[in-house]
C-alpha cells in the first residue's frame, strides 16, 4: 500500500510515517517514480480451537449427557481434533438464556464447535448461527447430519419433537415424532410430483 494509506490506517500523518520510512522503521521501498510502498505484515493464521458442545433437556437425562460428551471425544478423537474446552448444559433447546452456549459463541478463540445432532445446539435457527460463525472464519461440525434436505422439514420435526415431548414424555416422544415426520415426508413428495 501507498504510504499515505498506510499513515491513515495507522492514524498518523504522513509526515509522521515518512519520517519513520527514512529511519527504516517500515518494511517499505521506493519506486522510480518517489512512490513509497509499504508492504501489509503477514499475520500468521493462529491455530483455532476447537470445543465440544452437549446438551440435555433435564436433570434425569445427565447419563445422557456423560455419554453424548464421550461420543464427541471419539469423534474429535477420531479426526484429530485437540479439544481446548468441553461444554455440557443442562437447558432446554428452546430456551435462548444458555450462558455456556453464549459464552461459547463469543469466544473467539473456538475455531470449530462440534455438536452431536443439530438440536443440541438449538432447535430453532440453526442456519443463522452456522452463518454468523463462518463470517468469523470459525464453523459448526455435526457428528450426526439430519436424514433430510429440506429445512421446512427439519424445522416441523424439531417442533413437533418438542411438543411431543411436553405431552407424552421423553420415550414416546421419538417414536411418535418419526411417524409424524415420515407422514410429512410423504406429503412433501406428495407435493413436489404435482
Amino acid at each position: 500500500m501507498r504510504l499515505s494509506q498506510y499513515a491513515k490506517k495507522m492514524g498518523v500523518t504522513y509526515r509522521t510515517a515518512f519520517r519513520w520510512f527514512q529511519a527504516g522503521k517500515l518494511d517499505a521501498y521506493q519506486l522510480d517514480t518517489g512512490t513509497i510502498i509499504v508492504r501489509e505484515p503477514v499475520i500468521p493464521m493462529s491455530p483455532q480451537a476447537v470445543a465440544l458442545y452437549a446438551r440435555v433437556s433435564s436433570a434425569d437425562q445427565k447419563d445422557d449427557l456423560t455419554r453424548q460428551l464421550e461420543r464427541l471425544r471419539n469423534y474429535a478423537a477420531a479426526k484429530g481434533y485437540t479439544v481446548a474446552k468441553e461444554v455440557t448444559e443442562l437447558a432446554s433447546g428452546l430456551n435462548d438464556s444458555r450462558p455456556k452456549l453464549s459464552k461459547l459463541l463469543t469466544d473467539p478463540t473456538i475455531g470449530t464447535i462440534i455438536v452431536e445432532h443439530k438440536d443440541r445446539l438449538t432447535r430453532f435457527g440453526y442456519h443463522y448461527i452456522e452463518q454468523l460463525l463462518e463470517t468469523q472464519g470459525r464453523h459448526l461440525e455435526v457428528i450426526f447430519p439430519t436424514d433430510t434436505d429440506n429445512e421446512l422439514v427439519d424445522d416441523f420435526v424439531a417442533v413437533i419433537t418438542s411438543m411431543a415431548a411436553r405431552i407424552y414424555g421423553r420415550r414416546n416422544s421419538k417414536r411418535r415424532a418419526e411417524k409424524i415426520k415420515h407422514c410429512v415426508e410423504q406429503v412433501m413428495q406428495q407435493e413436489e410430483t404435482v
